[in-house]
């Protein structure tokens, strides 16, 4: 398609990272104008082994990751009154889900800071909106139980696709903001 990419490598949850990949893709592509965050661990796990330790690590990599990025790219995208924030959630962050609280609590911060973000820099040109999907055919799927699939009102599994079908929507949106949108096959109903 005649355009330029290029691969970085960096922890999200982790500043000094965050300043370095931003640092990197400014100088190779320019400002960032179109932002997806999308790191996320899930693991199930009873909530009477949820310890502190995977409690901060689950904060730190789906919460933290968000907030640091953001902040990070936001001054650009102020300056030249334009920007998409496209936050991954989950449909966990809205009814709990299977993977347990650790998981659910993190993914609903994100709701939050979406949310606040398109409250704070809408009249700016900036807008902020979060993905809540459940049941997509991914590596952390793979990891829930077989009759995962049971769940879903439809009876299966979507594609990435789905998800990224609306990622493009926001990002091309003036309109839309503050927004979750829910690809999650009927399992939560808002």
């Amino acid at each position: 398609m005649g355009r330029k990419c290029i691969t970085v490598q960096a922890d999200v949850s982790l500043s000094p990272d965050v300043d370095r990949l931003v640092k990197t893709v400014e100088t190779e592509l320019g400002p960032i104008g179109i932002l997806v965050n999308n790191a996320g661990i899930g693991k199930m796990l009873p909530a009477d082994q949820i310890t502190e330790e995977i409690w901060n690590e689950y904060l730190r990599v789906n919460l933290t990751s968000v907030f640091l990025v953001t902040q990070r790219v936001l001054p650009p995208m102020r300056a030249a009154h334009w920007g998409r924030i496209i936050n991954l959630s989950s449909v966990a962050a809205q009814y709990g889900g299977a993977i347990g609280p650790h998981y659910a609590a993190t993914k609903a911060g994100i709701l939050g800071l979406t949310r606040s973000y398109a409250l704070l820099f809408a009249r700016e040109g900036i807008t902020s909106n979060a993905i809540a999907p459940a049941l997509i055919e991914t590596d952390m799927i793979a990891a829930l139980p077989k009759d995962i699939v049971s769940r879903s009102p439809i009876g299966k599994i979507g594609s990435p696709d789905e998800v990224g079908r609306i990622a493009v929507l926001l990002a091309q949106s003036s309109f839309i903001t503050g927004q979750t949108i829910n690809p999650n096959a009927g399992l939560y109903m808002t």
